[in-house]
C-alpha cells in the first residue's frame, strides 16, 4: 500500500498524470502547473525565502525563482539565468521558460551539476566554461540554492574572479542551508581535495586541476564529513 502511494506521488511530482504540471499553453493548464509548482516542487516554501545573494559584481545565486521573482529580477537588470536543474518538461522549467521569454531574459539550462555525487572532470570543466560565457548580470540557481548553486558559485569565484579556495568554500555553508554533514558534503569534499592538492603540489587553476589532477573515483569515496582528509 505504502509503495503504491509513493509511486503515485512520484508520478504527480514528475507531472506524469494528465496535464498536471507539464503544460502552460492555456490559462487552465498554467493554473494547474502553478499548483504543481507550489505543491510538488515546494515553491510555497520559497515565497519569502529566496536564498538570493550577490557572489560577485553582477553575479547572483538563488533558489528556484517563481515567475513573479523573474519579473523582479528583470527589473534588477538580470540578463541571463542559468538553471542547474537540467531540461525537464515540468512545471518549474516551463513556467521559468515562459517568464524569461516574457521579460526578455536569456534562460540557459545544464545538467552538469549534482548535489549528492561527483561528476567527471570533463563535466566540471564544461560547467566552468559555461559560467565564464554567461552575459552579466546573471543569476545561477538550482532548486534550493544550497548545493548545486553553491558549488557552481565556488567554481565561478575560483575561475573567473581569482578568489582563494578559502573564499570559494564559503559558497557551501549553512548560511545557504548547505549541510556538509549529509550526502551533499561530497561537494565540500571535492573542494577539499583541490585545496589539499594546492597545499601538496603547488598552485594550479581549478579548470586545469579538473583536467589533469582531479580523481573522480577518489571523490566518490566520500561518505561523511568525518571522512575528510
Amino acid at each position: 500500500m505504502f509503495k503504491t502511494l509513493k509511486k503515485g506521488f512520484k508520478k504527480l511530482e514528475r507531472a506524469e498524470v494528465g496535464q498536471f504540471g507539464n503544460d502552460v499553453s492555456t490559462r487552465r493548464t498554467r493554473h494547474m502547473a502553478m499548483w504543481h509548482f507550489h505543491l510538488f516542487d515546494h515553491a510555497f516554501l520559497r515565497g519569502l525565502w529566496t536564498n538570493l545573494y550577490e557572489i560577485a559584481p553582477g553575479v547572483w545565486r538563488s533558489n528556484q525563482p517563481s515567475p513573479k521573482r523573474i519579473e523582479r529580477y528583470a527589473k534588477m537588470g538580470i540578463k541571463t539565468i542559468l538553471s542547474l536543474r537540467g531540461e525537464k518538461e515540468v512545471s518549474f522549467s516551463l513556467l521559468e521558460r515562459q517568464a524569461c521569454e516574457t521579460y526578455g531574459i536569456t534562460l540557459v539550462t545544464t545538467n552538469k551539476a549534482a548535489a549528492r555525487g561527483a561528476l567527471s572532470g570533463k563535466d566540471y570543466v564544461e560547467l566552468i566554461d559555461l559560467l565564464a560565457s554567461l552575459e552579466k548580470p546573471f543569476l545561477i540557481h538550482c532548486k534550493s540554492g544550497a548545493d548545486r548553486a553553491g558549488l557552481a558559485s565556488a567554481l565561478y569565484l575560483l575561475h573567473c574572479e581569482g578568489a582563494s579556495i578559502q573564499e570559494a568554500k564559503k559558497m557551501l555553508s549553512w548560511r545557504f542551508l548547505h549541510l556538509k554533514s549529509t550526502k551533499t558534503g561530497i561537494l565540500d569534499y571535492i573542494l577539499r581535495l583541490y585545496e589539499k592538492d594546492l597545499n601538496t603540489n603547488g598552485p594550479i587553476p581549478i579548470r586545469d586541476w579538473f583536467l589533469t589532477r582531479y580523481d573522480q573515483n577518489k571523490a566518490h569515496r566520500f561518505k561523511t564529513f568525518r571522512s575528510f582528509p
